[in-house]
């Protein structure tokens, strides 16, 4: 239990660091509820961290019923990222980089939070969740199944928000999504010393 919790708060850190620092300024998003927060939060100005946690509960439901552990490990992993957006936000402008470096510095900050979090079966987020559900049942790499579903967020927010610079989220999707497939791939290396 303990080392779930240092792995939770190591990897909602992170994304709440690579949002912050790097993400939100430029008004981009990231993927899964995340993203969905974050429409929320350009549109009508909710905090994206509260919006995140609320949005997780029915996909909770829906884990607690296929397996219980998904949902203990989710809820937890989703509560401590919201809030950590939350506690993080005086990030927010304190970076200032060209748009590309932040895209790329910020994706993959959060790309590791989320690929340390789901390679130890934790959830970030109620759709990371229901993408490791997925990944367990269809037997395809969750990295891909979050980057097709992240692919749709950005697309709507595309839609909804009308502004081209979102194209950049294509990128910091990919990135995650990369990121997140390569270390839950990662089965390790051994070291032998004769």
């Amino acid at each position: 239990m303990v080392k779930k919790m240092m792995v939770i708060g190591f990897g909602s850190t992170l994304i709440g660091i690579g949002l912050n620092g790097f993400i939100i300024p430029f008004h981009l998003i990231n993927g899964g509820f995340i993203g969905i927060s974050l429409i929320i939060n350009y549109l009508w100005g909710f905090k994206a961290g509260l919006i995140f946690i609320l949005l997780n509960f029915p996909v909770y439901m829906f884990a607690f019923k296929s397996n219980p552990l998904y949902f203990i490990n989710g809820i937890i992993g989703a509560i401590i990222s919201g809030l950590m957006i939350e506690l993080l936000i005086p990030l927010n402008g304190v970076i200032h980089l060209p748009i590309m470096s932040s895209v790329i510095i910020g994706a993959v900050i959060i790309g590791i939070g989320v690929g340390v979090m789901l390679r130890n079966h934790i959830s970030p987020g109620g759709m990371d969740l229901l993408a490791l559900l997925l990944a367990k049942w269809s037997k395809v790499n969750v990295g891909v199944i979050i980057f097709a579903m992240d692919t749709m967020i950005i697309f709507a927010a595309l839609f909804l928000l009308q502004d081209a610079k979102l194209f950049y989220s294509l990128l910091i999707v990919s990135i995650v999504g990369l990121l997140a497939s390569m270390i839950t791939s990662f089965r390790g290396v051994q070291f032998f010393i004769s």
